[in-house]
């Protein structure tokens, strides 16, 4: 099975600051890096290391932009994209062909290439297939995160937070949408806690009912938290943040 890891989650907000602020404040995560090429997109972001993966959040600086739509459709701040990290791009890229899913947006330099492919095929989020060079193994180099992904060393890197375990997409019909992600993915699903589950290799994708009336959505973040006083449920930016031992 070719392997497979949810190396980047995206947010996106209304405003940045205030949901940078948030994190650094509530889940006590450090700016690593700030990509100005996002800025061809109409955005303006910042990521944070989690463990040897990245949390990103991302905010419209123009009227017209997907982000926006996307905002405007969910009803605010809340998931935005699931990046996973691949041995085998072309494989993938073939996967998606025969399961008749285009990609959205293709990003290629020569140490890293990813597809983006289009949510409406997908369905819950924007789901990304990425190849980074040098990084076949947990950690290592991440072309979005810039020098932050290998400046940031473990003795840098956040106290109370570890590592992100989990993701969660709601639907109305969280069934069919994890068909969906297995079929495009190759991953099973399987009932895990009598909710819907694909097991990646360093994380799972969760499907769960949409019960909040905001429809369809990457809604939900597992992370791995260190202090036993501060586990527990927080929402932040329009996604609950699910702090586990």
């Amino acid at each position: 099975m070719s392997a497979i890891r949810m190396r980047q989650i995206c947010l996106v907000a209304r405003h940045l600051a205030p949901v940078v602020e948030e994190i650094e404040s509530v889940l006590e995560l450090p700016v690593c890096h700030r990509d100005p090429g996002v800025g061809k997109y109409g955005l303006e972001n910042a990521l944070f290391p989690v463990g040897d993966s990245f949390l990103e959040v991302v905010a419209p600086v123009r009227d017209g932009t997907a982000a926006g739509r996307y905002l405007d459709r969910r009803g605010g701040d809340g998931g935005y994209m699931v990046i996973t990290q691949c041995d085998d791009l072309a494989a993938r890229r073939q996967r998606c062909e025969a399961v008749s899913v285009r990609v959205a947006n293709e990003i290629g330099y020569p140490e890293y290439h990813e597809l983006q492919l289009h949510p409406r095929d997908v369905g819950g989020a924007m789901l990304s297939f990425a190849w980074q060079a040098g990084a076949r193994s947990p950690g290592g180099p991440w072309h979005p995160a810039g020098r932050g992904a290998a400046e940031v060393a473990p003795s840098k890197r956040a106290p109370l937070i570890r590592a992100m375990t989990a993701a969660e997409l709601q639907s109305e019909d969280p069934e069919r949408l994890a068909r969906r992600w297995s079929e495009v993915i190759e991953r099973p699903v399987r009932m895990v806690d009598g909710q819907r589950a694909i097991a990646l290799d360093d994380a799972t994708l969760r499907f769960t009912e949409a019960t909040d009336g905001r429809g369809e959505g990457l809604a939900g973040l597992d992370l791995a938290c260190t202090d036993p006083a501060r586990r527990g449920l927080v929402l932040v930016s329009g996604i609950r943040f699910r702090l586990l031992a």
